[in-house]
């Protein structure tokens, strides 16, 4: 099995469906760095950089701060680093706790906004 080649920013901007901007924001505020740059300066993400990317985005319509972006990823990142981490264990499953919570309430919204929906319709 082969590596991948890296991609530049804007492919990896089309394929999960960010903004380059966002891209070299999440860069600058150290949410996303690139895992390379090429020779001439130019970012390079690989697949697991992607992953991040799109780790990130999901959190996104649950309401997560960029500061608390940051924070559930460096508990990721010291869990894949140290998985015995009890400490870092109980902070994720808070985490996996508040997640479940705002699911939760993004369903509740939705449903009202369907019964909206149909109320419009209805007329």
């Amino acid at each position: 099995m082969t590596a991948q080649r890296p991609m530049q920013i804007g492919e990896l901007a089309e394929r999960t469906g960010l903004s380059i901007r966002t891209l070299r924001h999440y860069d600058e505020i150290g949410l996303l760095r690139p895992s390379a740059r090429s020779d001439g300066g130019f970012r390079l993400y690989t697949a697991d950089d992607e992953s991040r990317l799109l780790l990130i985005r999901r959190m996104k319509p649950l309401g997560y701060s960029l500061e608390q972006m940051g924070e559930l990823l460096a508990v990721v990142d010291g869990l894949d680093a140290d998985p015995a981490d009890a400490a870092l264990a109980a902070r994720f499953a808070d985490i996996r706790d508040e997640a479940l919570t705002r699911r939760d309430d993004l369903r509740r919204k939705l449903d009202a906004a369907d019964e909206f929906v149909a109320q419009l319709e209805a007329r």
